[in-house]
């Protein structure tokens, strides 16, 4: 929210005046600022973990860049656009920043990459994320546990050598698209396949909050091989009563750019315009 794109110089004081009214009514404050437009990035996040005692880890990226106005709705781990060199020269970058502003806790830094291999920095979500259990697929750490160990003062066990990435893991976030009443409610199951969520039969979804109604995860030894099982779970869920995305996402996971890696935040933009 609050933001608009400026392509020519003429464009400016009207986009200003549009993103600081929105900004005003949405948050309280009309403060805008102005950072590069990079075109059709991708969309890449890193966790770190700070403790308390001035040790900072990261645990390798997230690769976001399937979005809807906006908001994320796949991620994977880890990104087929990062080489070891520039997956080593962003996480050095993400820990650098946790440690210039004394954080400690769990954390993600963004990103966006553009195509040349060129990054800048975009916020610092100081939470655990929706996506985390991404990373903790692909390097087993719980980071839920290693945020409540830091919050009561205990310093890192972990150290950066001791973080390895193994196999590939994909979420994706599974969004009621109005309110209504779970039915007949069955969860995909299997080894590596996980589903966060809240939901159970009778449940009845809100329209005042969030439309996030679970999180399918997968971990497979390959990119190939995570995205198959992920269609097949897909397949398995079941949610009567509350129509949502899943559909929409076994789409995305079998068109050609998604299989090959090659997708930018623009993807979902593109595909709509395509019809």
């Amino acid at each position: 929210r609050g933001m608009r794109r400026v392509y020519a110089p003429e464009e400016l004081e009207n986009a200003f005046a549009t993103a600081s009214a929105e900004a005003q009514s949405c948050f309280g404050d009309g403060s805008v600022y102005v950072e590069k437009l990079i075109l059709d990035p991708k969309h890449i996040e890193f966790q770190i973990l700070a403790d308390k005692q001035g040790h900072v880890v990261h645990l390798g990226e997230r690769d976001c860049s399937v979005q809807r106005r906006n908001q994320k709705m796949i991620e994977e781990s880890p990104s087929r656009a990062l080489t070891p060199e520039l997956r080593e020269k962003m996480g050095q970058a993400a820990v650098l920043a946790a440690k210039a502003a004394g954080y400690h806790s769990a954390g993600t830094i963004e990103f966006v990459l553009d195509k040349d291999g060129n990054f800048y920095f975009i916020e610092m979500n100081t939470r655990i994320q929706v996506e985390h259990p991404v990373t903790e697929l692909v390097t087993g750490v719980d980071l839920v546990r290693q945020q409540l160990r830091i919050a009561s003062g205990l310093a890192l066990r972990l150290r950066q050598e001791d973080v390895t990435l193994q196999g590939h893991a994909i979420e994706c976030r599974i969004n009621a698209k109005g309110p209504g009443k779970v039915g007949f409610f069955h969860t995909p199951g299997g080894p590596w396949v996980r589903f966060d969520t809240a939901l159970y039969q009778d449940y009845m979804v809100p329209p005042f909050y969030d439309s996030l109604i679970g999180k399918l995860i997968v971990h497979a030894p390959t990119r190939e091989e995570a995205i198959r099982k992920m269609q097949a779970a897909l397949c398995e869920l079941v949610v009567e009563g509350v129509d949502h995305n899943a559909e929409l996402h076994m789409d995305i996971l079998s068109t050609p750019a998604f299989k090959s890696g090659d997708y930018y935040t623009n993807f979902m933009e593109l595909r709509e315009k395509r019809g």
